[in-house]
C-alpha cells in the first residue's frame, strides 16, 4: 500500500494537535505528517510520535514556503495538504489513493467542523462536493478586485447528488483547505508552489488547480471519503494573517496570468476549461468578447 505523506503548513492554530491525532487515528495505510511551525511554537507543545516530523521556522516565512519546504522532505507517494483545523473521515489515505492517477488531482467531500466537540457541524446543509471558478470580469464588480476564486457550485450538487456514477466526478475548482495528489505530479509537473507571483498565501487553489486542468491532467471531487474544516471566523481568528494589498496583489495577479494564458507548460488554454464545465455561474456568454477588448485591471503596486 502506498504511503502518503500529510503536509499541515500552520502558523497560530489552536487546533493543530487535535489534527494530527486525527490523522494518524483515521489513516488506515501508512502516513507520515509534516507540521510546519511557521513563526510559532504550538501551547501545550506537540508530542512527539513515529510518523511525525517537525519543520520549525523561527520567523513566518508564509503558506507556500511552507508546504514547498514539506514536500521536499516528503517521503510518501502521494502528497496531501490539510488546514490545521480539519477531520477525517476513516480510511481517508486509503480512499484517496485508490482514486487518484497521476496527474490528478483529488479532493474529498467537504463538511464543516464543530471543533469544540471535534465532530461535523450539524448546518442542515448539505456537504460541499462542488465548485466553479469564477470570473473576474463579474468578480470586479462583484467582490471589488479583479479575482478568480473557487465558489460552491450548488446546481451542480443538486444534479448529481446520490447517483453512484458520480461518486469519482470532475471539479472546476475548489476551496483549498484539502487537496491529494502524487508527490510526482506536484514536484516534477507542477513544479511546487509559486512563492514570487502570488505572494505568500493568495490563490493556492486556482494556482495548482489550474495547472493540473490546462496541463492535460484532472481535477476530481472524491465523494467516497470526507474531511470537516473549520470556517475559523472571528472566533477562532485567522493563522495566517495576510495584509489586504498582497491578498490583492496576488487575486490580480493569478487573474492576470490565467486569463491571459501566461502559463508556458499548458496543453490547454483557459478557454478550454470554461467550456468543458459551460455553462458556468458568473461567466457571462460575452466574455470572450469584454476580455478581447482590453478589460484589464486598474492596479498598480
Amino acid at each position: 500500500m502506498a504511503k502518503v505523506s500529510v503536509i499541515i503548513p500552520a502558523r497560530g492554530e489552536r487546533f493543530l494537535a487535535q489534527t494530527i491525532d486525527d490523522l494518524f487515528s483515521k489513516a488506515a495505510g501508512e502516513i507520515e505528517v509534516i507540521a510546519v511551525l511557521d513563526g510559532y511554537w504550538p501551547d501545550p507543545p506537540l508530542v512527539d510520535r513515529q510518523g511525525l516530523t517537525i519543520i520549525h521556522r523561527g520567523a513566518a516565512r508564509g503558506m507556500r514556503q511552507a508546504i514547498n519546504a514539506a514536500a521536499q522532505v516528503a517521503r510518501g507517494e502521494y502528497l496531501m495538504k490539510t488546514d490545521a483545523h480539519c477531520m477525517f473521515a476513516p480510511g481517508f489515505d486509503v480512499a484517496l489513493s485508490a482514486n487518484c492517477d497521476g496527474d490528478w488531482m483529488v479532493i474529498p467531500s467537504r463538511y464543516s467542523l464543530d471543533a469544540e466537540n471535534w465532530d461535523i457541524l450539524q448546518t442542515g446543509k448539505s456537504r460541499v462536493d462542488y465548485h466553479y471558478l469564477s470570473c473576474p470580469i463579474t468578480g470586479l464588480k462583484e467582490r471589488g478586485d479583479y479575482t478568480m476564486h473557487g465558489v460552491q457550485w450548488n446546481d451542480r450538487a443538486r444534479q448529481r447528488r446520490d447517483k453512484p456514477e458520480f461518486d469519482i466526478d470532475d471539479e472546476m475548482s475548489f476551496q483549498g483547505s484539502c487537496w491529494f495528489m502524487s508527490a510526482g505530479h506536484f514536484r516534477n509537473f507542477l513544479g511546487g508552489m509559486d512563492e514570487t507571483g502570488y505572494g505568500t498565501f493568495s490563490q493556492e487553489p486556482q494556482e495548482v488547480g489550474n495547472k493540473t486542468w490546462l496541463g492535460g491532467g484532472r481535477v476530481t471531487v472524491n465523494k467516497k471519503t470526507w474531511y470537516a474544516h473549520l470556517h475559523k471566523g472571528k472566533q477562532y481568528g485567522r493563522g495566517y494573517s495576510i495584509g489586504k494589498r498582497e491578498i490583492e496583489h496576488g487575486h490580480v495577479y493569478s487573474a492576470v496570468y490565467w486569463m491571459g494564458n501566461k502559463w508556458a507548460k499548458r496543453a490547454h488554454d483557459l478557454e478550454w476549461l470554461i467550456d468543458k464545465f459551460w455553462p458556468v455561474p458568473d461567466w457571462p456568454t460575452d466574455w470572450k468578447a469584454i476580455h478581447a477588448s482590453g478589460f484589464n485591471p486598474d492596479y498598480s503596486y
